[in-house]
């Protein structure tokens, strides 16, 4: 089956055919590194994680680009009046936002520039987009440049709006505008920012606006035409509509698939600052272990808008318990028998038809559940064959997803000291028990059960021994 994605610019499902065949390449809006990152930002890099790695499980060869915008108006706002310079401050947010990524088990990027790196790049793009007349310096002495939005007749494409209906552009001052809605291509440095935020350029000292930091990236990593441009649903307009405004212009095909994720609300209403409803990323992270946080975040599918609310993460608990449980028993069962490892760890055709089917992961997950029960069912039957069969789907289906939970990234260290201590002291009530037991001295027996399961120890007993995990 060939993979269909939702292309935003066409608002229809499409077949993906890639520009170059066996080889993809992605480019997504990184974050802007201004303050701490929210359940927000998890979820959208979440989105394309899941994606390059269904497009790697297919046998593409992905390079995956994600920026970091770590200049801009809100970074040098937010470092006013304070002791530490704005790139200190990005940089700082930036490492906040690499730590939530790897928590989560996100693969990094083939690539992440920073905006900073590539400011020639921008520069050559402005230049060009004034030589063939679709954008101008200001001539106030402002040393500000700006797209000429009447000089493209396809703006507006990406998100089916007429220019005459748009707002008036809210990135510069407009006193040097031929039209309210143009936007800044270039941004002269302002008498009060540091001189540290600004470049020479040929229209004067001063510093990239934000939608042409992407274009020019986005070609200098992947070339002027490349397959994915990836994002969350908040940044279609303005940013990716000016951004594939001013790179057509430029001569460039840009991307030939435009992916857009839903967003996060929290108790049914937008996250917003103004609200102070706002969940950061840190605090999400330690209300549950972070394969938890992954399967709540990526279960819904990517389009849809999830809402947070109190008992969301307990609900992911329990669904990603039920598969660590099979594994677990499959693992024990299956060992020293000649079924042990024999599974092929390849996904089931129904799980590969909802992922090309424009990423439907619930579908997916639907299947990984469906073939939890079956290798229970197989494992209460003692057919080692089927349950060694389901252990390899599952280890596939969950690989493929990023919440295989014996995977190395998730997997708790057994030779930690308390890891080590805890072994030691639930192994010696577990012979305590099994001693009472063959005793007759049942109520003494089942103290120490009732006291490993209050700890969040689950027992279970099978014909070679108790067995014991973490509930």
């Amino acid at each position: 089956m060939t993979m269909r994605l939702y292309d935003s610019r066409a608002q229809a499902l499409r077949d993906f055919i890639p520009l170059t065949p066996g080889a993809v390449g992605i480019y997504v809006c990184g974050p802007t590194v201004q303050s701490s990152p929210h359940i927000g930002h998890l979820r959208s890099a979440l989105v394309y994680d899941q994606l390059r790695r269904w497009l790697t499980y297919r046998g593409f060869d992905v390079t995956f680009v994600r920026n970091v915008t770590d200049i801009d108006d809100k970074i040098l706002a937010h470092a006013v009046g304070g002791t530490e310079q704005w790139w200190a401050l990005a940089y700082r947010y930036e490492l906040e936002f690499t730590a939530g990524y790897q928590r989560l088990g996100i693969l990094a990027p083939s690539y992440e520039p920073r905006a900073t790196a590539s400011i020639q790049q921008m520069q050559d793009l402005i230049t060009r987009l004034i030589q063939l007349g679709h954008a101008y310096p200001a001539d106030d002495a402002s040393s500000d440049v700006y797209f000429d939005t009447a000089s493209w007749p396809d703006y507006g494409d990406l998100t089916r709006q007429r220019r005459g209906d748009m707002e008036p552009a809210a990135d510069a001052d407009p006193r040097g505008k031929n039209d309210p809605r143009d936007f800044a291509l270039w941004k002269g440095r302002k008498v009060d920012e540091p001189e540290s935020a600004s470049w020479p350029s040929p229209w004067g000292a001063g510093r990239p606006g934000w939608h042409i930091e992407c274009s020019a990236m986005a070609s200098r990593y992947l070339g002027s035409h490349f397959d994915i441009h990836g994002g969350g649903l908040d940044l279609r307009f303005p940013h990716h509509e000016n951004e594939l405004a001013q790179s057509a212009a430029a001569g460039d095909g840009f991307a030939s698939y435009w992916v857009h994720n839903g967003l996060v609300n929290v108790n049914g209403q937008k996250m917003s600052k103004s609200l102070g409803n706002s969940v950061f990323a840190a605090e999400l992270l330690d209300q549950a272990r972070a394969i938890v946080v992954r399967y709540y975040l990526g279960a819904a599918h990517y389009r849809s808008t999830i809402d947070y609310h109190e008992g969301s993460l307990v609900e992911a608990e329990a669904a990603l318990e039920r598969i660590e449980s099979f594994l677990d028993r499959a693992d024990r069962r299956l060992a020293d028998t000649r079924f042990a490892g024999s599974g092929v760890e390849i996904v089931p055709d129904e799980f590969a038809s909802a992922m090309d089917d424009d990423l439907a992961v619930p579908q997916a997950l639907a299947v990984l559940h469906d073939t939890v029960r079956t290798g229970n069912a197989a494992l209460d039957a003692e057919d080692l064959h089927a349950a060694a069969a389901a252990r390899g789907h599952v280890l596939a289906m969950s690989e493929v997803l990023g919440i295989n939970p014996l995977s190395p990234g998730w997997s708790v260290a057994t030779d930690e000291p308390a890891m080590i201590a805890l072994t030691a002291l639930v192994e010696r009530l577990l012979d305590d028990r099994e001693i009472a037991r063959q005793g007759r001295d049942y109520a003494a027996a089942d103290r120490i059960r009732d006291e490993l399961v209050a700890a969040g120890i689950t027992i279970e007993d099978t014909p070679s021994g108790a067995h014991w995990s973490f509930d």
